[in-house]
């Protein structure tokens, strides 16, 4: 057994687009239009597992825009999304500059949590050991769900 991918559900291409390309750094990897099930299959990597995503289709974000409307509700129902960063501190400033909450700061040097724009929780864990902690991080308060 190996792992593929996991699929969500969104409900802006463009939005999503940018919240995981443009501000948390994944890249696509391939796009699926399907007219008769009207559906959009956006596949999106890690950029250290660029190459493994494009040779062995794995391991993915699978974004599905279903082209008929539809309501999503409760995506903290769904977990989350985990990733491994080189700099929590520097990886949650980008992001918060970019307007991106951080649902749960990097108090520790370890861990965050930021949420996308249809609310799945995304982890951020410090690549080795945890960083020092540092301020802002230190002294914020969490913010919403994750």
């Amino acid at each position: 057994m190996r792992y593929l991918h996991t699929m969500i559900r969104v409900t802006d291409i463009e939005q999503s687009l940018d919240f995981f390309c443009n501000k948390l750094g994944l890249v696509e990897t391939r796009r699926l239009e399907n007219e008769k099930g009207r559906f959009t299959l956006i596949f999106l990597a890690a950029p250290k597992d660029l190459d493994r995503a494009r040779a062995e289709r794995a391991p993915e974000v699978e974004l599905t825009y279903n082209w008929d409307p539809e309501t999503y509700t409760g995506g903290r129902n769904f977990g989350h999304l985990a990733y491994k960063v080189d700099n929590i501190h520097k990886t949650c400033q980008r992001l918060m500059d970019a307007g991106v909450t951080i649902n749960r700061p990097p108090r520790d040097g370890h861990m965050a949590f930021v949420r996308s724009p249809d609310n799945i929780s995304i982890e951020l864990l410090q690549e080795g050991d945890p960083l020092e902690p540092a301020e802002p991080w230190k002294s914020m308060p969490n913010t919403g769900v994750w």
